[in-house]
Order: C-alpha cells, then structure tokens, then sequence
C-alpha cells in the first residue's frame, strides 16, 4: 500500500481523486482501507448496516482497471462511500432502519445508486438510520435496528437524526462521503451534531426512484462528506431530471462558482431565540463565523423571514403524509415490533390532522413559497445556525433536548429549498456545530461557493474526531 490507511482515509474526494489520478493510490487500496476502518471502529459507532466488502472489492478493482485503460469516469471514480439504508440497492438488503423491514431485498438500484455506480463510485456498505427516518416520531436516541449511533466526537453522544449512520460513518473516516436524505433536519442536524459538510438539494433536484418514502412531498436526498468541495462533486453525479421520478426537476445545474463570485454574494443572516439548553459558546463560534466570511469579503447584513407558520406547515405535512407511509404497519401489526416505545401512537396521533388541516398546509406552502423567491430577489443567501446545543447524550429524551424552534428549517424544508451545513466551530464541550447556508430553489450553486468560500478561510472541516486521535 502506498500510504497508511489512515492517512488515506483522511483525506476527502477531491484530494482522493488527484493522487488516484497521480498514481500515488489505487482505488482497491481505498477500498480495503475502508472495509478495514468499518471492521475497527464499526462496533463503537454502529455506523453501518450492511457492509458490502466483495461488492466493494469487486467494483474497486473494476475502476482501478477502467482509469489504467484511460477511461476516467469523473472524481468520484473509485472512491468509496455508503448509503443510507433507505435507498434501494440490488441484491442488498434495505432495512429502513427498522426490524418489520430487516429482511426486505430490493430487485433493482435506487437511481441515486445507479447514477454514483456509473460515476465509478464504490459501495462499501449500507448506513445505519433511525427507523423509518422518523415516520412514527421518536424520543430515543435507540429508535433504530442497529441502536443508537455513536458520535465519533464522545461516543457517549449521538450523531443526530435520521442520517445518524451517515454522520458517523464519515466523521469517523469509515467512508470519505455517504448519502443521507432529510424530510427536516435529517442532513443538517447529523452533519452539525459531527462536525461534517451536507447538502440538502433542492426539493425534486435529485430522484428518489427507489428510496424509501416519508413525506413524498418534503423527501430529498444529499450528500454528506467532508468538504463543500467534496459535496459539489457528489451532487453533480447524482442530480438531474428522471423519467422514474415524476417529481425530479429539469432545471440546468449551472456552472460552478468560483471564490471570487461567492464574495460577490448577499449573504442575509437569521438570528433566532435562543433555547433554555443552549450552549452560550455555539453562539459565539456562529459570531466568529460570520466575521470571518466578513473578513473573507462576503457581505453580511441582518435578515427577517417572511411572517408565515413555516413550521406548523411542515409539521401537518410530515405527520399527514408519514402516517398514509407507513398505514400497512399499524394494518398488520407491526407497529409493535418498532424500536421506539411511542411508534404504536402515531397512528392515533395522524388522526387528528384533518383533511382541511393538510389542505391549509398545502396552501400556505404555495403563498410561502412564493414570499421566499420575493426575499431571494434581494438575497443571494441566508445563514443561520443549525441548532443552538451540541450533539445530545445518547441517553437524552430528545422531546426535552431539541426544545428549540426551528424557523430555517422550517422553511427552507416546506418551500423544498437547499441548504448547506458547514462546521463553524465548537460548543464549550468541544462537540462540533455548524452554520447552515440556505439559498433560493435550484440556486445550490450560490450554497456550495459560500462553503468554499469558508472553509478556504478556515480549517473546523479538516478536523479529526477524538475517537481517531486517540486511535492514532
């Protein structure tokens, strides 16, 4: 092997992809250092499902032999990752997270699959998440079929929902980038909460032929990795228009934007209240944040959003949709069978959401909608923080730990609006969190050039989590 596992496996895609191409690395190294990390440290983490290491062996080898002839799929050609165990793999099983589906095996890929497979991306295995990404609702840490994912920062802390095994697998360096996918929170929170880089796309820009439905309208698949750098080139693989997908957009990617026009961008940012339970020390290091993008050449000015029930909105959506989901469940019984001690009431719950209640909702998010392009005519972007706390005790009552509102959520979540999730710093226990960039639809351009932007001026995204510092 050209260099030691671990140095290889610090590194992200990008930097992956320029020494495969210099020769100094070949994807089957890439790969056996994964399988090996996954075989070390997956039993603390409980990151992975599934892991795939014939398949994953298999398809390296098959790149290695691909660029040795000249034919270079892109930059994700040979390097490893993991899905999300929602996302249908061929042959695999796709657990969704939860014991009535531990056994279920696709026939065929996801397109997400089929598009990183044809990018020459190798899987490695299939991430833990917690049961049904949520659709029952949750208040432990433990909802899920493989218990409750460990934070390589303090694996006495949890990696956040749904994306949980995501998180883990790439702040641990078990994989350089994995596939989430986020209703609400569910890319964000877990890269905030480990101190990674995730895009939430815009609603319809990447397809979900074949992933596991929640909420069908407010649903989206992203990338979680280390880098904004490193997202950009996973989105460009797995974007763009499918004929399995009604609801997949057709709009043009566009170029992407280099430092020079992310310092061009108006950059709106979003002050919200303040929980409880928040870590004054969170707030500071969004403060440094903001003054380094400042010192960086952005233009930051205090923003409000429009005055709409964005929550409450997304909030009837998700319960409405989630129990239609998941009906057969509580039909067969199921139900019982779930993790979370709660998942039997959800039912009950659902039902109090009337027809005219998911109806309003409907409506208010046509009218938010628009109010948000209006607020974009003058924006370019919005940042935020992801949440005002670091990653919560795996033992926590997460009804009582997540008291805080959510307004960018919210809203970005109910108008389909992407998001990109950078760490910005340290909470006063030293956990990671992260500043959200929030743009207009289809604009995740703007997103991906202020993350570059960013973390060229700082270095919170190349850190190592204690877990693999002590593990040298």
């Amino acid at each position: 092997m050209s260099a030691a596992p671990d140095a290889l496996l610090d590194l992200g895609v990008v930097e992956m992809a320029v020494k495969i191409r210099a020769r100094k690395v070949t994807p089957t190294e890439l790969a056996e250092a994964s399988v090996a990390r996954i075989a070390r440290f997956d039993p603390e983490l409980h990151a992975f499902v599934t892991v795939t290491r014939d398949l994953a062996l298999a398809q390296a080898r098959a790149a290695e032999s691909e660029l040795a002839s000249g034919r270079d799929r892109g930059p994700l050609h040979g390097i490893p990752f993991g899905a999300k165990d929602l996302v249908s793999t061929a042959g695999i099983r796709t657990t969704w997270g939860a014991a009535p589906y531990a056994d279920q095996i696709p026939k065929a890929d996801a397109t997400v699959i089929r598009r990183l497979r044809e990018a020459g991306a190798v899987l490695v295995g299939k991430c833990a998440m917690i049961e049904l990404a949520g659709g029952m609702g949750y208040d432990i840490a433990g909802a899920s079929l493989t218990g409750a994912a460990r934070n390589p920062w303090d694996t006495g802390r949890w990696t956040c929902g749904s994306s949980s095994g995501s998180g883990a697998a790439v702040s641990g360096r078990l994989v350089p980038f994995a596939i989430g996918s986020e209703t609400w929170g569910s890319i964000v929170c877990p890269s905030s909460f480990c101190g990674i880089t995730g895009l939430r796309p815009t609603y319809g820009r990447v397809s979900r032929h074949g992933a596991m439905a929640l909420s069908w309208t407010l649903d989206k698949l992203g990338p979680m990795a280390r880098s904004a750098s490193d997202c950009e080139a996973i989105f460009e693989a797995i974007a763009g228009v499918d004929p399995d997908d009604p609801t997949s957009a057709d709009e043009p990617l566009g170029s992407s934007l280099g430092l020079d026009a992310a310092r061009k961008l108006k950059v709106g940012v979003l002050r919200t209240d303040m929980p409880k339970n928040a870590d004054p020390a969170v707030a500071a290091a969004f403060e440094k944040a903001l003054e380094d993008l400042r010192r960086a050449g952005v233009s930051v000015e205090e923003v409000a959003l429009p005055n709409y029930p964005f929550e409450e909105a997304a909030w009837v959506l998700v319960v409405a949709e989630g129990a239609a989901s998941f009906e057969s469940l509580f039909d067969s019984g199921k139900v019982r069978s779930l993790a979370d001690p709660g998942a039997a009431l959800a039912q009950p719950t659902s039902k109090m959401v009337l027809a005219t209640d998911y109806l309003k909702a409907m409506r208010i998010r046509t009218v938010a909608q628009r109010a948000m392009a209006e607020l974009y005519e003058e924006w370019d972007a919005i940042v935020g923080l992801a949440t005002h706390y670091t990653a919560s005790p795996v033992e926590a009552k997460l009804s009582e730990y997540f008291s805080e509102s959510d307004p960018l959520g919210g809203t970005g979540n109910l108008c389909g609006l992407p998001a990109l999730a950078v760490p910005c710093g340290h909470g006063g226990d030293g956990l990671p969190v992260a500043m959200v960039i929030m743009t207009g639809a289809f604009e995740e351009r703007k997103a991906l050039a202020l993350g570059k932007l960013y973390q060229s001026a700082t270095d919170w995204h190349t850190e190592r989590p204690p877990l693999l510092t002590r593990a040298g």
